[in-house]
């Protein structure tokens, strides 16, 4: 049965939708069965993968509210060794649907039943605000995976973040766990940057994982060419960090 991880951060452009596409991809290298789901209307998962987010017939709001086989909406991207199961703006009108539906919080929970023995992980990309899409995500999954830069206002977000968590646990989902949080964007050149990881280390040590993804170039080219770093530049400081991640990950379930 596969282990449901979102990755979620309220705050955006740290790193969220770099690290879904990148430790999915380089979790499917260790010969791990994968299935990303983007589940942000904005598609960049998607895209990211080499999926067109206009030509998809089916995607994550199908399943959502059409009730749709959700086997059916997976694709397989050329060159790509995970699954995905697409997005695209259809997605920002599923909220306002959702919201007259009895079971709204748990949609996502019920169309993955049938999925979770064809995996060994999936991974859920969550929009940057905690809006119902987000919520159905993290009643869905097993744990949150937190990106995160080093910087003063990502700390104020993580302390909004885990009330948020704890929330959930309370009302709809009591078995949701912090996977860890996740350094991205890493200068150690910046004073900031290192105090606030020292930081981070001194109050979440048992949930910190101990990979640092760095500043890196080739990150931010990949998506443009619809590709995971690990087939961009295997060779980059970014590839390397993300495998590191997934096997950091893979160490604690396999």
């Amino acid at each position: 049965m596969a282990r449901i991880i979102a990755v979620a951060n309220q705050k955006g452009g740290v790193g969220k939708t770099t690290t879904s596409i990148n430790l999915a991809a380089s979790v499917a290298e260790l010969d791990r069965r994968v299935l990303l789901i983007d589940m942000d209307p904005q598609g960049n998962a998607t895209m990211g993968c080499g999926v067109d987010k206009s030509a998809v017939e089916l995607s994550c709001y199908d399943i959502l509210l059409d009730d749709c086989d959700p086997a059916k909406a997976v694709v397989r991207p050329e060159a790509i060794k995970h699954d995905v199961l697409p997005s695209n703006m259809d997605l920002s009108g599923a909220e306002v649907h959702l919201l007259e539906e009895d079971d709204r919080e748990s949609r996502l929970k019920e169309a993955l039943v049938p999925l979770v023995d064809s995996y060994d992980y999936i991974f859920i990309d969550c929009p940057p605000s905690m809006n119902m899409l987000t919520i159905n995500a993290l009643v869905a999954a097993d744990s949150v995976l937190v990106p995160m830069q080093c910087e003063y206002f990502a700390l104020e977000g993580l302390s909004s973040l885990m009330d948020t968590l704890k929330q959930v646990r309370e009302t709809v989902n009591e078995k949701l766990s912090l996977e860890g949080l996740l350094r991205t964007m890493y200068d150690g050149r910046s004073r900031l940057t290192r105090d606030v990881s020292e930081q981070l280390e001194t109050h979440f040590s048992d949930r910190l994982f101990k990979t640092v993804v760095p500043r890196n170039i080739r990150l931010a080219e990949a998506p443009s060419f619809g590709l995971p770093i690990t087939l961009y530049d295997k060779r980059s400081r970014g590839a390397q960090a993300y495998m590191e991640l997934a096997g950091e990950l893979d160490k604690k379930y396999y």
